[in-house]
C-alpha cells in the first residue's frame, strides 16, 4: 500500500467529511491527515480498525504464551487435561 496516495490536508477533511468516510469505507485503506505540511493523523474505517485491534490481541496473546514457555511455565497436555476434567468433575 502507498501512503503517498492517501495524505490529505485538514482542509480537504473539513471540506469533504462525508466523501473522505465513503472512500475509507470502500478502499479499506487508512488516510493520513497533514497540519501545516506535517502529519498529524491517520483515520481508517471502523471494520479495518477492529479488524487491527483483533490482529493486536491475538499477537498480544502469543506473545505472553512465548514468555511462558521461556520461564518455563509449561505443563503436559495430558496433566492439564486431567486438572481440567477434575476441575469440572468437582464443580459439577
Amino acid at each position: 500500500m502507498r501512503y503517498s496516495s492517501q495524505i490529505k490536508p485538514i482542509s480537504y477533511l473539513k471540506a469533504n467529511a462525508a466523501e473522505v468516510l465513503r472512500t475509507l469505507a470502500e478502499r479499506r485503506e487508512p488516510l493520513v491527515i497533514t497540519q501545516n505540511g506535517e502529519a498529524r493523523a491517520v483515520i481508517q474505517d471502523i471494520a479495518s480498525y477492529e479488524e487491527t485491534q483483533e490482529t493486536l490481541a491475538l499477537l498480544k496473546l502469543l506473545a505472553l504464551g512465548n514468555r511462558d514457555v521461556e520461564e518455563g511455565k509449561v505443563a503436559p497436555v495430558g496433566e492439564v487435561v486431567r486438572r481440567l476434567r477434575a476441575r469440572r468433575d468437582a464443580e459439577g
